[in-house]
C-alpha cells in the first residue's frame, strides 16, 4: 500500500535514465519523450551546460535565504527582464506561486481586487491561482473559491467588454490555453484587452508559466503579438527541471512590492537561479530560437499531413512546439496506446492530444513521432 495521497493517476511508467528526448523506465524500455516533464524541460533531460552550472552552484552553497545579497538573482533578473521588455523580477518556487505574486501585485498597485480571467483557464492548484482558473473540475469539493474573479469565453471581445469595469484590478490571461485544450489567443483580443485595461485603469497580466522560455520560438509568446503586458509570469521551462518561477513587471510597479510585502524562503533558491542561468543563456540565442520555430513548422506542418483524410481528427493548431490534436473522441486510450509504441504524450482536456517536445528535438525523431502516431491510426484505428 503506497504511503502517497493518490493526487495523481499515475502511467506504469517508472524511469531508471533520461537524456535529451529519451527515457529509460526501470523496465528497460526506451521513450521517446514528447512531454518535457509538461513543458519544463525546453532543453531536455540531463542537458550539460545545465548539469554543469547546477553542479558548479552546490560545490559552492545550496541556500542562504534571501536577506543575502545575490549577484546571480540580479543577472537572472536582468536577462528576463530584457527578454520580456519589462523590468523587475520576483523569483518563486513555481507557476503557482508567481501567479500568485502577480495577483497581490496588482490588487495592491490598483487598490481594486476584481481579476477577470478566462474560461477554460489554469493558473495554479493554490487558494488564488485555483480561484483565478476557469475550469470546475479543478474547484470541486474544495468550498467556496474566493470570490474576486470573474471569467469570460477565451477570444470573445463582447464577454470581455461587458466583464472588466472600474473595479477590476487586472485581466490575466494565457497567450495558449495549454490546460484547456491548445487554444491560441488572436490579436484582436489582446487589442480588447489592453483597450479596456487602459479605459478601467486595470493591469494586464500574462501567464506565460508553460508558452514562456522559448516553447513557441520567442523569449515568451505573447512576443508574437502586438501586446505589452504590466505584468508576465514563467515558470515551467526557465530551471529546465530545477523548481523556479518567475514574476516580472513593470518599473512603477516596484512601489507595490517592497520590504515585507511579500517573499519566499526558497524563491530564486540559488541552485535553481543556476540552472536558469543556463537555460536562458541557451535558449535566448537568436538561432536557437529561429530553430525551433523551425522545427515547430516542421512538426506541424507534418502531423496536418499524416492526418488528412483521417475523419477522426478535428484539428492540429498550437504555436510553436506546443501542439495540440483535437479528436471526436476521449484520447485517454490513445495516450496509452502510444506508451506501449515508445512514445509519451499527454492530454489537454479529454479530447486534445498535447505534444510538448524538447525545444533541442531533432527532425529525426519528430519523423518517429509521426510516424507512431500514423501508424496507431490507420492499423489500431484507437479513436
Amino acid at each position: 500500500m503506497s504511503s502517497l495521497f493518490p493526487t495523481y493517476a499515475r502511467w506504469d511508467i517508472e524511469p531508471e535514465t533520461a537524456n535529451g528526448t529519451k527515457l529509460f523506465s526501470i523496465k528497460g524500455k526506451e521513450y521517446l519523450d514528447f512531454t518535457s516533464g509538461i513543458g519544463v524541460l525546453n532543453l531536455g533531460h540531463c542537458h550539460e551546460k545545465v548539469k554543469d552550472a547546477v553542479t558548479e552552484q552546490l560545490n559552492k552553497y545550496w541556500h542562504v535565504s534571501n536577506m543575502f545579497q545575490s549577484s546571480l538573482q540580479e543577472k537572472v533578473a536582468k536577462m528576463l527582464a530584457d527578454a520580456s521588455g519589462l523590468d523587475q523580477v520576483f523569483f518563486a518556487n513555481s507557476g503557482a506561486e508567481a501567479n500568485e505574486a502577480a495577483i497581490k501585485l496588482a490588487r495592491k498597485a490598483t487598490g481594486k481586487s476584481k481579476i477577470v480571467t478566462c474560461l477554460q483557464s489554469f493558473h495554479g492548484r493554490t487558494f488564488a491561482t485555483m480561484a483565478a482558473t476557469g475550469q470546475e473540475k479543478i474547484k470541486k469539493g474544495f468550498g467556496p473559491m474566493l470570490s474576486s474573479f470573474e471569467y469570460v469565453p477565451f477570444n470573445d471581445n463582447e464577454a470581455l467588454a461587458a466583464a472588466v469595469d472600474d473595479d477590476t484590478a487586472a485581466v490575466m490571461i494565457e497567450i495558449v490555453q495549454g490546460e484547456g485544450g491548445i487554444h491560441v489567443v488572436e490579436q484582436s483580443y489582446l487589442d480588447a484587452i489592453a483597450a479596456e485595461c487602459k479605459k478601467h485603469g486595470a493591469l494586464l497580466i500574462v501567464d506565460e508559466i508553460q508558452t514562456g522560455i522559448g516553447r513557441t520560438g520567442k523569449p515568451f509568446a505573447f512576443l508574437h503579438f502586438d501586446i505589452q503586458p504590466d505584468i508576465l509570469t514563467t515558470a515551467k521551462g526557465l530551471g529546465n527541471g530545477l523548481p523556479i518561477g518567475a514574476m516580472i513587471g513593470k518599473r512603477e510597479l516596484e512601489e507595490f512590492f517592497g520590504p515585507g510585502s511579500h517573499g519566499s524562503t526558497f524563491g530564486g533558491n540559488p541552485v535553481s537561479v543556476a540552472a536558469a542561468e543556463a537555460v536562458l543563456t541557451e535558449i535566448l540565442q537568436p538561432d536557437f530560437l529561429k530553430e525551433a520555430e523551425e522545427k515547430a513548422e516542421y512538426l506541424k506542418s507534418g502531423l496536418v499531413k499524416a492526418f488528412e483524410g483521417v475523419g477522426e481528427v478535428v484539428e492540429v493548431r498550437g504555436l510553436g512546439l506546443m501542439i495540440g490534436i483535437e479528436c471526436k473522441q476521449e484520447v485517454q486510450a490513445f495516450i496509452l496506446e502510444m506508451q506501449e509504441a515508445g512514445l509519451l504524450l499527454l492530454s489537454a482536456g479529454p479530447n486534445v492530444l498535447r505534444l510538448l517536445p524538447p525545444l533541442t528535438v531533432d527532425r529525426l525523431e519528430m519523423d518517429q513521432a509521426i510516424g507512431k502516431i500514423t501508424k496507431a491510426l490507420k492499423t489500431k484505428q484507437i479513436f
